[in-house]
């Protein structure tokens, strides 16, 4: 009981400080608020909801895993997003150099502003892929693959943004 209880205070000092969260962010007491504008489509090849989709992914994870209030303008912290890269490329060749496997590639330039701790700014290009069989056709399997790329590029986005991993 005497255990639970030391856990207890612990928890509640460590929460109370306003630096370290549960969900592993480090966000300043101080820090309130987070705009995340529309991500921005900038690659050569076009894939027409891929913007919305990253931008409603952002989003969420923000809003479920820090208690930053959304804003559209001028927040403590700002993510601005523009999609750089969408590229098909052949990953494995056959003896008869046949692609055997094809990569989706896709490349997200990031400027992270926190106008509280410009210290803690990120600007930095973030990529994420995932490989298909090159008998499937992209259009065929193009939104299961942006479905696992968006997820990664959250992740990453999010860990190098707010958790500061």
């Amino acid at each position: 009981m005497k255990r639970i209880a030391h856990i207890l205070v612990l928890a509640a000092l460590v929460s109370a400080c306003g630096i370290y969260s549960f969900t592993g962010t480090s966000i300043q007491a101080d820090v309130n608020t987070i705009t995340i504008p529309y991500v921005e489509y900038k690659a050569l090849r076009v894939n027409p909801s891929l913007s919305s989709e990253l931008t409603d992914a952002l989003q969420d994870k923000f809003r479920k895993l820090t208690r930053l209030e959304q804003v559209d303008m001028d927040g403590d912290l700002e993510l601005v997003c523009e999609i750089t890269g969408y590229d098909v490329k052949a990953t494995a060749v056959t003896a008869d150099e046949q692609a055997a496997q094809n990569r989706l590639t896709v490349t997200v330039k990031v400027e992270f502003t926190n106008r509280k701790y410009p210290e803690d700014d990120v600007s930095k290009s973030f990529s994420a892929y995932e490989d298909f069989d090159a008998t499937m056709s992209l259009d065929a399997v193009e939104g299961t693959l942006c479905e696992t790329i968006i997820e990664k590029l959250v992740e990453d986005i999010f860990n190098a943004t707010v958790a500061q991993w």
